[in-house]
């Protein structure tokens, strides 16, 4: 799917009151697909910018665009992002890196300079976030109609999962998985045990916190109760100026006596159920717990998120188990699914769900924010 981006930002006083807006169109630009804009404190017109051209491109992965055509009326960002300027400023080198790593997603992406008269649709709302960080009351602004046309069975696709048919506006689930722990690095088994992160691990929790932060638009923020997910979650909370929330349901799994071992101390000790349970997702570790039972109790965490924060974005910070189970109930996926999915350390999916019991998912283990 080829679509096109338009974002602009702006700063009242460079630095100053600053903010956001992007668009993003159909490729007939006939559509708006997407929208975004934020207030960003005080800032200056290029950073800005950036988090303008953050804010499309992050929209037009959710919508899994594989073609996008950049379109802004900032020289110095199409310039950058094209490879002749060199980015000389040191606070826009996390900015520009940021791009460039969502800009990897597609198969391809053109950036263009347009005049702002051609803008006037991201600058709308950039200017409508510049008054929320001024102070100023915002008044509600019409979108443009698109142009009318005949429909199709993809002419409805805003706020559309897919294929599924569902419509209106999802309670969108960022998973983001803890970062580094011993244990992790040791490739143990790590459920109830409760270590801390390492360094790395804090430095994976500030990359992904910088990352979700500069993409904006999360209006909570929920943790597993364990240690490494808590520390993973206040760094997130600290950048997004939210609290904590945390659910005790999001817990990774009870692995009993497996806790600690390796995956071939675990076989060891126990074989034949170690085998079973690599199959079996009703099988209980010894003195642990099920996959089917996590799947129960994480059922129960998405419902409390859905009830508590209907038609938002909300940042989960869990562990594997958990996410990978969110993950399956937005694809309606069999168990298979959980033996077979990888997710790194401090990577990021999103799963959407539905008021009308329909789901997606946009994303799955992205990792490109920790810079390795």
């Amino acid at each position: 799917m080829r679509v096109v981006i338009e974002a602009d930002g702006g700063s009242r006083g460079n630095p100053g009151p600053a903010g956001y807006g992007a668009v993003v169109f159909a490729a007939d630009r006939a559509e708006v697909l997407a929208e975004r804009n934020e207030s960003i404190g005080t800032a200056t017109n290029n950073v800005a910018e950036y988090r303008g051209l953050i804010a499309g491109l992050t929209a037009a992965t959710e919508l899994g665009a594989s073609e996008v055509d950049v379109r802004m009326d900032s020289k110095l960002v199409v310039e950058q992002m094209s490879g002749r300027w060199k980015v000389k400023n040191a606070d826009l080198a996390d900015l520009h890196r940021q791009a460039r790593g969502l800009a990897s997603n597609f198969d391809r992406v053109r950036y263009q300079w347009i005049p702002r008269e051609q803008n006037k649709h991201a600058d709308r709302l950039a200017n409508e976030a510049m008054d929320v960080a001024a102070g100023k009351p915002v008044k509600p602004a019409k979108t443009p109609k698109a142009e009318p046309k005949a429909e199709t069975p993809n002419s409805k696709a805003e706020n559309a999962a897919g294929w599924t048919g569902a419509r209106g506006v999802p309670t969108r689930l960022l998973l983001l998985r803890h970062g580094q722990t011993e244990l992790s690095v040791q490739r143990r088994y790590s459920g109830r045990g409760n270590p801390a992160l390492t360094d790395l691990g804090r430095r994976q929790a500030a990359a992904a916190a910088s990352y979700l932060a500069a993409r904006g638009g999360i209006a909570a923020v929920v943790s597993s109760p364990l240690e490494r997910a808590r520390q993973t979650a206040a760094a997130a909370a600290d950048a997004l100026g939210l609290p904590v929330t945390v659910d005790e349901d999001l817990i990774e799994t009870d692995f009993g006596d497996w806790e600690g071992l390796t995956f071939a101390e675990a076989a060891q000790a126990h074989p034949e159920a170690h085998r079973e349970w690599l199959g079996d997702t009703s099988i209980t570790p010894p003195g642990g717990e099920s996959f089917d039972a996590v799947h129960d109790r994480v059922r129960r965490a998405r419902n409390r998120i859905i009830a508590g924060h209907s038609d938002s974005t909300v940042l989960v910070v869990s562990h594997v188990t958990p996410i990978k189970t969110l993950l399956r109930m937005a694809l309606n996926a069999g168990p298979d699914m959980l033996y077979r999915l990888h997710l790194d350390l401090a990577s990021l999916s999103i799963a959407e769900f539905y008021s009308d019991g329909l789901s997606s998912v946009r994303l799955v283990n992205q990792t490109d924010y920790l810079g390795r």
